[in-house]
């Protein structure tokens, strides 16, 4: 039983030993989201900010218009006007309008579905890798990330957040130089503050879209508290009235 014990907790430490790693490797120093999915108005918002600057590429596959018309408090009107281009119908899963063979064109592999992508990183990760997207001509797409270094995507919200230089510390002894910090050479459409909220935004909806249940499930839990609560409750009076018979 000490054996089996003591294999468990090596290997318990081992992964996490791998997820330090992976996190490290990743670009660690993740910044804190503060999502919140009770906020309707996020989401909405959210929404509208990934068809308009990631939908173009990326897919929800496994997410419906008609969901997000029920879980956000949209009318099929508000979701077929303002978030569906691609001429679907509102029963219709979101699916890109570029094609794999388009993205491979465009960017040297097929942009992936992001349906489940917050469960896969995490909110934070997706916060941060939005945040962290630089100037660097060197790349053929012309831009860098210090989160996600060599991503093959260019910066989707470059014109709200504008053009970010990185600014570089001393050179290491394998010859790089990491990046330390950030300018803004071009301003974009928003200040830092309305910039940090657009990523909120769309970190929250993209966490919704990897459970929408999720929403359902903390309200059903709530009712579930008050019912348990209720029923202890009951249970007391039965167990006192019980024992008043028995003296």
């Amino acid at each position: 039983m000490t054996k089996n014990f003591l294999t468990r907790a090596a290997v318990f430490a081992a992964g996490l030993l791998l997820s330090a790693t992976a996190l490290a490797s990743g670009g660690g120093n993740l910044q804190h989201a503060g999502t919140d999915l009770n906020d309707k108005a996020s989401l909405q918002r959210g929404a509208k900010l990934f068809v308009n600057y990631c939908g173009g590429c990326h897919s929800l596959k496994y997410l419906r218009y008609a969901t997000i018309a029920q879980d956000l408090g949209l009318s099929e009107e508000e979701v077929q006007n303002n978030l569906n281009f691609t001429g679907g119908k509102i029963g219709d899963h979101i699916v890109s309008s570029m094609t794999p063979a388009m993205g491979v064109a465009a960017f040297g592999k097929a942009p992936p579905d992001l349906s489940l992508i917050a469960r896969v990183r995490g909110s934070d990760w997706i916060y941060t890798y939005l945040k962290s997207f630089y100037l660097d001509e060197s790349r053929p797409v012309g831009w860098n990330n210090t989160l996600f270094a060599n991503a093959s995507m260019p910066n989707p919200l470059w014109e709200l957040q504008g053009v970010q230089q990185p600014v570089f510390g001393r050179k290491t002894a394998s010859g790089e130089m990491p990046v330390e910090g950030f300018t803004i050479s071009q301003p974009g459409s928003q200040d830092a503050a309305q910039f940090d909220q657009s990523v909120r935004d769309i970190t929250a909806f993209l966490e919704y879209a990897g459970e929408p249940v999720a929403l359902k499930r903390q309200n059903v839990g709530v009712w579930a508290i008050l019912f348990l609560v209720f029923f202890a409750f009951v249970a007391w009076l039965l167990k006192q009235e019980y024992w008043r018979d028995v003296h």
